[in-house]
């Protein structure tokens, strides 16, 4: 997919791609565009190996634990573009998804207080790609930041997703999101393709 726009005298002003490539990214240094925002497709061989004990989930319960949810996510995303402010609409639209399973929609709590969640997808197999395992959606409560649960719960969503017999894990991370980044990286991680959008900066003209 790539989409581009241009001005009266030809000049490109805007272009977005997915997969995003390094002839895109030189034709739009070329005209003088800075990258504006890029979102990179993780991918990582499943099963993983050892590790640390799984952190204690539950699945999600649709109903009772939307509020819940709601608050977490944003909170945890108050600076996202996409994910942030989502509405009980939304997270019931997600809800009715043919690929919802609530199974896979982790969620740990402590002293009975949701801290954080990871919440998988499983991709059918296509012609050009295995069956997928997504990170869906992954976040912890800044109350509960420096414990540790981002790595443990980014382990047990994909230890679910091995279980489902899912060979190839996945997930999505801004570019520029450089603790997630770091995480995912230590885990194994690497960079499979990139959405990537580039414009002309805030205060220039094209």
């Amino acid at each position: 997919m790539r989409n581009e726009r241009r001005n009266d005298a030809g000049q490109l002003v805007s272009l977005e791609s997915e997969p995003a490539t390094d002839a895109d990214a030189a034709e739009a240094a070329a005209a003088g565009l800075r990258l504006i925002r890029c979102i990179e497709q993780l991918r990582i061989p499943l099963p993983l190996g050892d590790s640390a004990p799984l952190l204690p989930t539950r699945p999600f319960v649709p109903g009772a634990d939307d509020a819940a949810f709601l608050r977490v996510n944003n909170r945890a995303f108050e600076w996202h573009p996409d994910q942030s402010n989502w509405t009980a609409t939304q997270l019931n639209d997600r809800l009715q998804e043919s690929w919802f399973d609530a199974e896979g929609f982790l969620l740990h709590e402590i002293d009975g207080v949701l801290a954080g969640f990871c919440w998988t997808k499983v991709h059918p197999e296509t012609a050009s790609d295995p069956a997928l395992g997504e990170i869906f959606v992954i976040a912890v409560d800044p109350s509960f930041h420096g414990r540790g649960l981002g790595r443990a719960l980014t382990i047990a969503g994909l230890v679910f997703l091995a279980s489902k017999s899912v060979t190839v894990g996945m997930l999505h991370v801004e570019h520029d999101n450089l603790a997630a980044q770091s995480l995912y990286r230590d885990l194994g991680f690497v960079e499979y393709d990139a959405h990537c959008w580039w414009g002309i900066a805030e205060g220039e003209t094209a």
